[in-house]
């Protein structure tokens, strides 16, 4: 058997696959012996059948497959030997082989190379660097949210926005009177604070317990049937025959009382002893804030990085031809229009790939097991903190992280996210950065434009 590799320029080649009958043959009869055994032919027994009848009916079929096989392994071992740097899979050309008679074969595939070029990277190049600046008002908004949610509910006499009230609700009739027959609901609790129509929600303006007010629930709430049906105790069905007035007679205003700024806050939020002072808790928080951030700016700084090496590299060269043809072969459902339309956007996708993979060998950046692990507990701590979640313990975290595990597309992403974490860190020290500092709400602009 002889396989060679004819370059045609510098992005393409074609592949030859001569194939005797010496090579193949010992393949044939060894599985056309297991064919006879498991064979079915009327007058004869199973496994009995005359083997000339065997190689009459499957010698052919299973000529091909095995021939096939053969010249499967036997490519994808002279390419992985060889260093063939291919893009997709090699394409068969049209061939005029007869296996019914023909004993010796040749095959040729059209081959797409890669293009080569080199990237380097010193301090003479130089990449905009975005610090997302952390705020007094963040770490205030983040204090108050905090405090609130470790606060607690106190009764109080008057409403003020926000607060809950629990009372009797009871339907009225067109004299304003309490309707005989008509709805009641004991207990029945409202935040006035949600409601949609402006005027009904001053009603509740200043309001005391034990007094008894009249609002319009339909117009309160703007005829949305869930929040009706969830006040007024009826199915979703029957909102549209409560249109109408009713009084609620308050029995009860509940406040959440925001959590003083003492030890037992900061441990709560940070974990026993980060912090001992209001000056302490708000730098960690400052911290916290800034090392969230800091996930973005290596983003957005991969994201320059691309365009800024693109650019310094130049437009490659490809066989758009045969990148076309290999596009087509796998969307294979979405037709020749589909490539058109794609395949510019491909190749721009295909050449950040090619280049980064350069990056990831020249800075010998591998991806360990740890690595994988370690990046399932940063993500699942970045969706605790995103619900304000700080001090999650491992354990949680642990648990977490082992479900995101079991997913293989979870795995992929993770990969990818270590790679691209790893590969931003030995960047950032080899190019001269730009640091530019920048508010999150600026920051979230460029990438809306």
């Amino acid at each position: 058997m002889n396989i060679s590799l004819q370059n045609v320029n510098n992005v393409s080649a074609v592949l030859t696959v001569q194939i005797e009958k010496a090579d193949y043959q010992e393949k044939v009869d060894k599985a056309l012996k297991t064919v006879r055994q498991r064979v079915n032919m009327p007058g004869f027994r199973k496994g009995m059948v005359p083997m000339s009848l065997v190689k009459k009916q499957f010698g052919t079929s299973v000529k091909v497959e095995e021939i096939d096989k053969l010249m499967q392994e036997k490519v994808s071992a002279y390419i992985e030997e060889n260093k063939v740097d291919m893009l997709g899979a090699p394409l068969p050309k049209v061939n005029n082989a007869n296996f019914d008679t023909d004993e010796n074969f040749e095959f040729s595939f059209d081959i797409a190379l890669a293009p080569q070029f080199t990237v380097d990277l010193s301090n003479n190049d130089t990449v905009d660097y975005y610090d997302i600046e952390v705020t007094d008002e963040m770490v205030e908004q983040q204090v108050k949210m905090y405090a609130q949610r470790n606060g607690q509910y106190e009764k109080v006499e008057d409403y003020q926005d926000n607060d809950m009230m629990k009372g009797l609700l009871a339907e009225l009739d067109e004299n304003g009177n309490t309707k005989e027959g008509g709805l009641q609901v004991e207990g029945a609790v409202m935040m006035p604070t949600y409601m949609k129509n402006d005027d009904q929600k001053a009603i509740f303006n200043g309001a005391k317990v034990n007094t008894v007010l009249v609002f319009n629930p339909s117009v309160a709430f703007d005829n949305n049937e869930a929040e009706l049906a969830s006040l007024l105790k009826v199915k979703k069905e029957e909102v549209a025959a409560y249109t109408g007035n009713f009084s609620f007679q308050i029995e009860e205003i509940t406040r959440m009382m925001p959590a003083e700024l003492n030890q037992e806050l900061f441990d709560q939020v940070l974990g026993e002893g980060a912090a001992h002072s209001e000056e302490e808790f708000r730098g960690k928080l400052k911290e916290n804030i800034a090392r969230q951030y800091t996930a973005d700016s290596d983003y957005k700084f991969l994201v320059d990085l691309r365009n800024y090496v693109t650019a310094k590299i130049g437009k490659l060269e490809f066989a758009d031809d045969l990148m076309k043809r290999i596009m087509l072969e796998n969307n294979k459902d979405k037709g020749e229009e589909f490539v058109t339309s794609n395949y510019d956007k491909s190749i721009e996708e295909l050449t950040w790939h090619l280049i980064k993979e350069k990056l990831v060998k020249a800075n010998d950046i591998k991806v360990e097991q740890a690595d994988i692990a370690e990046m399932a507990k940063e993500a699942t701590r970045a969706q605790f903190a995103q619900y304000g979640m700080i001090n999650v313990p491992d354990e949680l975290l642990d648990n977490y992280s082992k479900e995101m595990l079991k997913k293989r597309e979870s795995v992929e992403a993770l990969v990818n996210r270590v790679v691209e974490a790893k590969l931003s860190d030995a960047l950032k020290t080899q190019v001269s950065l730009n640091h530019k500092s920048i508010s999150v709400e600026d920051f979230n602009k460029m990438f809306q434009d």
